[in-house]
């Protein structure tokens, strides 16, 4: 009975997360009415994603720590930053496929209180979906840099928001972090740790005030997924960081955005054993380049 009652539940809680998603203005409040301390901490702020959060979260009026490998991309954005909203920058150079940065990174940050954290940095290990072992050996880095920097920034910053009792965690996971995705298998189990990284995390410190919030986007158009065009269910990542900013207070997961919710929503209707079927595996292969068409030992 009680196991029937938390799958009602969640049921209850994610149907009335759709309905507040094709009306914002029944949210509480969205980022612009939040209190947190005027600093954030972007990492993969760069390009993508990451630019247009630091970008969007400068024009709230927001200073910014950017954390990123190329430090020409964080110079560029930051003198963006500066020139158009007169919000102070500071970079941080590191690459997050490496475990020996975070103590340079903890001392950089010293003494600052960060109201938001953004886990953003991310790695594709291959740029078109293709069979595990056909796939190049960047398994170390793609877990480096896909779980191990959220759970090492979250660390490092999460003590601070407890003492506040108030900070805003946004953890950027993907669509195909939801449920187990063939053909981009590393990269949608990485994803799949954000999702459960975040949930248990704030159920634990939601009780102090602070907001942790995983985002699970499907097409975005950036560097690193390929993207070329925009459409209803494509998005720029500057629309999507906007509109996904109204959301930050709609609970512990979202899509980001109304467009991704629907899919999101269209996809969960879909059995696994269809999904998974091999015959949609070689289908989808076949749009993509000879990388993955031919598995090994098979």
């Amino acid at each position: 009975m009680e196991l029937r009652n938390c799958c009602d539940s969640a049921r209850i809680h994610s149907s009335a997360r759709d309905i507040l998603f094709c009306f914002p203005v029944l949210l509480v409040r969205g980022l612009g009415s939040a209190s947190w301390a005027q600093l954030t901490v972007v990492t993969g702020a760069g390009d993508g994603i990451g630019k247009a959060y630091v970008l969007e979260l400068a024009k709230h009026g927001l200073n910014i720590v950017m954390i990123s490998r190329t430090l020409e991309k964080m110079q560029k954005v930051a003198f963006e930053i500066e020139e158009t909203t007169g919000r102070q920058v500071k970079i941080i150079q590191a690459d997050f496929t490496k475990n020996d940065i975070y103590e340079n990174i903890e001392d950089n940050i010293k003494g600052l209180e960060v109201g938001i954290l953004v886990n953003n940095v991310g790695m594709l290990p291959y740029p078109v979906p293709c069979y595990f072992l056909n796939g190049p050996d960047s398994d170390t880095n793609v877990i480096n840099c896909n779980i191990t920097s959220a759970t090492k920034m979250t660390r490092i910053i999460l003590k601070q928001m407890e003492q506040r009792r108030k900070g805003l965690i946004l953890n950027i996971s993907s669509g195909v972090g939801i449920f187990p995705c063939p053909l981009y298998t590393l990269y949608s189990a990485s994803k799949a740790y954000l999702v459960s990284f975040s949930k248990a995390l704030q159920a634990e410190y939601k009780s102090k005030g602070i907001i942790i919030q995983v985002l699970s986007p499907y097409g975005v158009s950036t560097a690193m997924t390929r993207y070329k065009q925009t459409d209803i269910l494509t998005k720029n990542a500057n629309d999507f960081v906007r509109e996904s900013l109204n959301y930050v207070t709609l609970g512990d997961e979202t899509f980001g955005c109304l467009a991704h919710e629907i899919l999101g929503f269209v996809l969960k209707l879909i059995p696994l054993w269809i999904l998974h079927s091999d015959r949609l595996q070689k289908k989808f292969l076949e749009q993509f380049s000879d990388i993955g068409r031919n598995p090994k030992n098979t």
